[in-house]
């Protein structure tokens, strides 16, 4: 697949799981519903690995990267994001997701010792100004307090886990590893992490006997965490870190678009121009727009 239909893929199917996550809340804790979507998904990918005949064995150090991964970007990201939730609205997470592209520019940098290129964070920029646009409505609803302050903390944190998972996942796909069997690995490393940590956690473990629960279970762990997952990393490995990352200020969209069916959501002109304009920074951050692209330093 190009990179187009990669970063298509992923904006349908992530804009899509807000719906199936709606499905998993009050059943048991985050920790163990993501635990179970990542025990689906990791059997699915590992059972494609054994029919496909693809070499599992993997080097040490390349397993020590992956189990970061699993740490960073499929555990702890996922569970201080659903904790993030519950003391902040929806619309003040699709904004500081933002950050994530800047802080992908950063690590990436200091990390990778890749450049930093001015399309991506033009483009960044241009679609943070969209998102604030579609959202203006709901920002009249908030009030700073202490749990908002909370939440706004926790999102942070949540985001720069996703980060550091992003660029340690650049780094692990451009020396070589595939992306199924990276994946395979690194969710299995993130369900076993989540599951420990869900029989330490105060309280009873409650078993989810709800049928929309394992409905939505199924979705999100064969789309949001296989397909949109897999379509994500290959991104990273093709265009890298920084710019995959846009991914989040486009899908926030086509969350918007279901919510006008399933929820009644109004569109106004503020709205639209909001979507033009995050349109109008992805088509900058991916090059289309050759007046914001980095030009290499001219040697005297």
């Amino acid at each position: 697949m190009n990179n187009a239909t990669l970063f298509s893929l992923c904006c349908l199917i992530w804009g899509s799981t807000w719906i199936a996550i709606t499905y998993q809340i009050g059943h048991t804790s985050e920790t163990f519903a993501i635990a179970l979507r990542y025990l689906l998904a990791s059997a699915c990918l590992g059972a494609y690995c054994l029919l496909k005949r693809l070499p599992l064995a993997l080097p040490v150090h390349v397993h020590i990267k992956m189990a970061a991964v699993g740490v960073f970007l499929y555990s702890l990201n996922y569970t201080l994001l659903y904790l993030a939730q519950a003391h902040i609205i929806s619309a003040l997470l699709a904004l500081m997701s933002s950050c994530i592209i800047y802080i992908n520019v950063v690590l990436r940098r200091w990390w990778l010792k890749e450049p930093i290129r001015k399309e991506v964070v033009v483009g960044a920029t241009f679609g943070l100004g969209g998102i604030i646009c579609l959202f203006v409505p709901e920002f009249s609803k908030v009030s700073m307090d202490a749990a908002l302050a909370t939440g706004l903390g926790i999102a942070f944190v949540s985001f720069l886990c996703a980060s550091i998972g992003n660029v340690i996942s650049e780094r692990i796909l451009t020396a070589g590893t595939p992306v199924i069997q990276m994946n395979f690995y690194a969710m299995s490393y993130a369900m076993i992490l989540l599951f420990i940590t869900s029989l330490l956690l105060p309280g009873t473990l409650v078993i989810p006997s709800s049928t929309s629960f394992y409905l939505s279970l199924v979705y999100l762990a064969l789309f949001g965490s296989v397909f949109a997952f897999g379509a994500y990393m290959k991104l990273l490995k093709q265009m890298g870190a920084d710019k995959a990352a846009y991914v989040v200020l486009v899908y926030p969209m086509v969350a918007l678009l279901i919510s006008t069916f399933f929820e009644g959501y109004q569109w106004t002109m503020l709205s639209v121009v909001g979507v033009v304009i995050v349109l109008m920074g992805n088509a900058i951050a991916m090059g289309k727009i050759p007046r914001f692209m980095r030009r290499p330093s001219i040697p005297n």
